[in-house]
């Protein structure tokens, strides 16, 4: 994600939807992804991603720029799509993974290997395995390319414990 400038953010503050809608399009497939990533379904990172932008247009008033707006909406992504995991009952659970082992994907390009699609089914199967917290922070670190203390901001614990659970 791009760094979005102060005076874009301070508008938003100020409640103008064109700034807002700026910062949506700036902001949204990083927010997805991260959701996405986390939940491990489709259905649930859409609703993570909205409310998400909900919580940033009536928040932003609150941000004092005293960390970096991209680790603040990292810890907003990341407890949102960790609280939605924790919301889905057992059952739903086993229904996601059973509709994701049932997907049929389509066929890719012939530049691009099998080799690689079979890496990036089974990172999403392992990442499955883990619970939300986990997930966060292997996906901040390994993938986004957050520092520990970056991913100790912003998610607001220990960096001990963030280290701890690599």
């Amino acid at each position: 994600m791009q760094e979005i400038p102060k005076p874009l953010l301070n508008h938003v503050a100020q409640a103008d939807i064109r700034a807002f809608e700026e910062i949506y399009k700036l902001a949204s497939s990083f927010v997805y992804s991260t959701a996405l990533r986390i939940t491990n379904n489709r259905a649930d990172a859409e609703e993570v991603t909205q409310d998400v932008f909900i919580k940033l247009y009536q928040k932003l008033k609150s941000f004092h720029f005293r960390s970096a707006f991209k680790t603040w909406l990292y810890r907003i992504t990341v407890n949102t799509a960790i609280n939605a995991c924790k919301r889905r009952t057992p059952e739903m659970k086993r229904r996601a993974d059973f509709e994701l082992a049932l997907q049929v994907e389509p066929a890719q390009p012939q530049s691009q290997p099998w080799e690689q699609k079979e890496r990036e089914n089974l990172l999403a199967r392992m990442l499955a395995l883990l619970n939300p917290e986990q997930r966060a922070c292997i996906i901040l670190r390994e993938i986004e390319g957050l520092s520990y203390q970056e991913i100790s901001q912003a998610l607001k614990i220990n960096l001990n414990t963030v280290r701890r659970k690599f």
